[in-house]
C-alpha cells in the first residue's frame, strides 16, 4: 500500500512540472508572438519608368512574399515612361498574393497612373495628381499623341486594371482617352487628371496622408517595422543598359566591329569588339525579359548568314540580305515588350536605322584613314617577308610585278584572281573590294602574296 501511494504522489509531481513548463513555454511563445511587428517593404518608384524597374519591383515583391511581409508600399513620384514597362509591373501587382499600397507622393502620371490602379490600395499625398495617361510619341522637336489603335489598347489596360480592384473603369478610362466624357467629372475633349481631393471623391484613392507612417497607420499597420528597399548593383547595370541612348550606342558598335571584321582578313580587335558589343546588348534585354531564345537565335542566324555572304558566296546576294534583316530584326525585336504599341515598334526600329547609318559611316571612315594614323600604324603589320629572309618561293617573278596594271577577274574580297599582262595572278587587294574588271596595279610583293590596289585611270 505504501509503495502505491508513493509512485501516485511521483505522478502528481510530475504532471504538475510537466503543465507548469508547459504555461512558462506557452506565455513566453505567446508574448513572443505579441511583440512581433509586421513588416512593410518600401520600393520607391520615381523618375523615368524604364525597362529596368520591373525587374526591382518583381524582386521585392518575391522577397514580401518569402519573408511573410504584411504588405509592400510602391512610394511614387513619376512623370511616368515606357508602357511595356509599366504593363510588367501592373502584371506582377495583379498576380503578386502580397498587399500592396501605392502611396502618390507627390504625383503618378501616365506609367504612373496603371501602377497606381495595380495596387490593393491608394493613398494620396496632399496636393498630389494623377492621370494624364494618353500614350505620346516624340518627333524630336513636339511630342503628339500616338494612334487611336495605341490609345484604344492602353485605355483597355486602365479600365481591366481599374476593374480587378474594384474601382470605377470610367474614370479610369478617361486619364488615358480625351473622347471620355464623365457629366460633372471632365468633358470631351480633355485629358483627366485628379488632384488628391477629387481622387478621394471618386473612390480612385483610398486615404490621404502626409506621410509614409500616417498612411500605414490608416492602413491597420500602425506598428508595422518599415523596410526600405533599393535597386542592387546589377539592377543599375541592366538598367544603364537598357537606356534607350546607351542601348543605341551598343548597337552601333556592334555593327561597325562586324562591318569592319568582315572588310578585313583575319580576325582581332574590331571583331571582338563588335560581338562583346551585341552580347551586351542582348544580355541586358534578355534580363529585363524582353530579349529571349527567339531574339538570341535570330542575331546569331543573321551573324552566320553575313560570314557565309563574306568569306563564301563571291558577290553580295540573298544571303547578305536575309543576314542583315535577321540581324536588325533580331535587336528590333529586344526593344520592345509585351504591351509593346506600334508606334514603340516603329520607334525602335527608327533608332536601330539610325545606328546602321552611324556604323556605315563610322566604318568607312575607318577603313579609310585609320590605316594611316599614328594608331593604325601600330595595328597593321608592316614587316616585309623579302627573298633575302627566305619567305617567298618565286622572288624574280612575283617582284617582276610591281607595278604592272591589270585587270580584276573575280571579286577582289579582299583576295582573288587577276590578269596581269595576260597571266592569271592570285592577288589581295589592299583592304577595299574590288568588283570584276575594274583596273588595278601592283602595289608591292609581301611574300607569297602580291598585293593590289584599285585605279581609276589606268591610262
Amino acid at each position: 500500500m505504501y509503495t502505491l501511494c508513493m509512485a501516485s504522489r511521483t505522478s502528481k509531481t510530475l504532471l504538475s512540472i510537466l503543465l507548469l513548463i508547459t504555461l512558462v513555454i506557452g506565455g513566453w511563445v505567446g508574448a513572443q508572438s505579441a511583440n512581433q511587428r509586421p513588416v512593410v517593404y518600401v520600393a520607391q518608384v520615381e523618375g523615368t519608368i524604364d525597362l529596368g524597374l520591373a525587374p526591382f519591383i518583381e524582386r521585392v515583391l518575391q522577397q514580401a512574399q518569402d519573408n511573410n511581409a504584411a504588405a509592400v508600399v510602391l512610394q511614387i513620384n513619376t512623370f511616368g515612361g515606357r508602357v511595356d514597362a509599366a504593363v510588367q509591373i501592373r502584371d506582377a501587382l495583379l498576380k503578386s498574393p502580397i498587399q500592396s499600397i501605392a502611396f502618390v507622393d507627390t504625383r503618378a502620371i501616365s506609367a504612373g497612373a496603371l501602377i497606381s490602379l495595380a495596387a490593393n490600395a491608394i493613398v494620396m499625398a496632399p496636393g498630389g495628381t494623377i492621370g494624364a495617361a494618353t500614350p505620346v510619341q516624340s518627333t524630336g522637336t513636339e511630342t503628339k499623341p500616338t494612334s487611336e489603335k495605341t490609345i484604344s489598347y492602353v485605355r483597355k489596360e486602365f479600365s481591366a486594371t481599374a476593374e480587378s480592384r474594384g474601382r470605377d473603369t470610367l474614370v479610369a478610362e478617361a486619364m488615358v482617352d480625351p473622347d471620355v466624357s464623365i457629366p460633372g467629372v471632365t468633358a470631351r475633349g480633355k485629358l483627366l487628371t485628379l488632384t488628391t481631393e477629387e481622387a478621394l471623391k471618386l473612390n480612385i484613392a483610398d486615404f490621404e496622408a502626409s506621410t509614409l507612417r500616417s498612411a500605414l497607420d490608416q492602413l491597420g499597420l500602425k506598428e508595422a517595422e518599415i523596410r526600405e528597399t533599393g535597386t542592387n548593383w546589377a539592377e543599375e547595370f541592366v538598367r544603364f543598359l537598357t537606356n534607350p541612348v546607351v542601348s543605341s550606342l551598343l548597337v552601333s558598335i556592334a555593327m561597325i566591329g562586324i562591318i569592319v571584321e568582315v572588310r578585313t582578313p583575319g580576325f582581332g580587335v574590331p571583331g571582338a569588339l563588335g560581338l562583346s558589343s551585341l552580347g551586351l546588348f542582348l544580355w541586358g534585354h534578355w534580363l529585363v525579359n524582353l530579349a529571349g531564345w527567339e531574339e538570341f537565335l535570330l542575331a546569331a542566324a543573321g551573324i552566320v548568314l553575313l560570314l557565309i555572304e563574306a568569306f563564301v558566296i563571291p558577290g553580295f546576294g540573298v544571303a547578305g540580305v536575309l543576314g542583315i534583316l535577321a540581324l536588325l530584326g533580331g535587336l528590333m525585336l529586344s526593344t520592345v515588350g509585351e504591351g509593346a504599341t506600334m508606334d514603340a515598334l516603329i520607334g525602335a526600329a527608327s533608332r536601330l536605322g539610325i545606328s546602321l547609318i552611324v556604323a556605315i559611316v563610322a566604318s568607312l571612315v575607318i577603313l579609310r584613314y585609320l590605316p594611316k594614323t599614328r594608331v593604325g600604324r601600330h595595328l597593321v603589320l608592316h614587316t616585309d617577308l623579302t627573298a633575302e629572309s627566305g619567305f617567298t618561293s618565286e622572288p624574280l617573278a612575283e617582284h617582276a610585278l610591281v607595278g604592272k596594271i591589270g585587270v580584276a577577274v573575280s571579286t577582289l574580297r579582299p583576295a582573288g584572281i587577276a590578269d596581269i599582262e595576260g597571266k592569271r595572278v592570285d592577288v589581295v587587294s589592299d583592304g577595299e573590294f574590288i568588283e570584276p574588271g575594274q583596273p588595278i596595279r601592283v602595289d608591292h610583293v609581301d611574300g607569297n602574296r602580291v598585293v593590289v590596289r584599285h585605279v581609276v585611270d589606268s591610262q
